[in-house]
């Protein structure tokens, strides 16, 4: 790590105050041109704490940047991870009032609820056995740093993303249920509509060619902080589309065939 504890603490006031004032702070990747992914994590970590002290739960978490697309996008090679709170929870169906988010976006994932924990170095087979059942669903990004930053033009990278919770800010999962075995979920896929009009397609083979392994790399990753994936979590595991901008007056509906629907409105 390069940063000092201070250092630390200041980007995770910084950007807690971002997102309750509902605006966003400059790049952190030209605050500290130095700082590392390590250094990222801690300052996620540090804003866990802080939400934790003010009573919000950790009900599972998100896995980003999975696809080739969009890590070629940001010029990297691993995905990210971040941190799903239980106010963060969205009905399929359901309004999401006009300014809760400031450059609200979705995607489109599969979603695993667990019936065991996860911990270390897991196999495939591993976060099957530990799956209770997976379902359809939406992840509502935001963020809470600039996507480029107006002096520069730099755009941000991924220090900027993982210090940001990963740019997730809500999801909303479908109710139909699955067993994870019932599907090879490399073919499971989604049209997206906006507003009515097909925007997007995607399958999951796009997620590290199976979204399982999506949560094999998380338990790793979570791991070396000390983290683990807990039983009756939730784990997004990585869109198979690009984000979909929402601005106000936008309604998403995801058609996943067999496997079911989810949508959200936004005023």
């Amino acid at each position: 790590m390069t940063l000092s504890p201070a250092e630390i603490d200041r980007a995770a006031a910084d950007l807690l105050a971002a997102e309750q004032e509902r605006r966003q702070i400059g790049l952190l990747s030209l605050r500290h041109p130095d700082m590392t992914l390590d250094d990222a994590y801690a300052i996620q970590s540090a804003q866990i704490a802080q939400k934790l002290a003010t009573g919000r739960r950790i009900i599972g978490w998100k896995i980003g940047l999975t696809s080739k697309v969009m890590q070629d996008a940001l010029g990297i090679d691993t995905p990210d991870s971040g941190v799903l709170y239980d106010d963060m929870v969205f009905d399929t169906g359901g309004i999401v009032a006009q300014g809760r988010f400031i450059q609200p976006r979705v995607e489109a994932e599969i979603a695993f609820v667990m019936r065991d924990a996860l911990d270390g170095d897991v196999s495939r087979a591993d976060v099957l056995a530990a799956t209770d059942h997976v379902v359809p669903s939406l992840e509502i990004l935001d963020t809470r740093i600039q996507r480029k930053d107006p002096a520069t033009g730099q755009a941000r990278v991924i220090v900027d993303t993982v210090s940001d919770n990963a740019a997730n800010a809500g999801l909303v999962l479908g109710t139909q249920r699955h067993a994870v075995a019932a599907h090879d979920l490399r073919w499971i896929g989604a049209i997206l509509r906006r507003n009515g009009e097909v925007v997007a397609t995607g399958l999951g083979a796009a997620v590290l060619d199976d979204p399982v392994m999506g949560l094999v790399w998380l338990a790793r990753r979570m791991h070396q902080y000390g983290q683990r994936i807990e039983a009756g979590q939730v784990v997004l595991s990585g869109s198979f589309i690009a984000p979909i901008e929402c601005p106000p007056g936008t309604r998403i509906e995801a058609d996943f065939g067999p496997f079911g629907d989810v949508s959200i409105s936004f005023e």
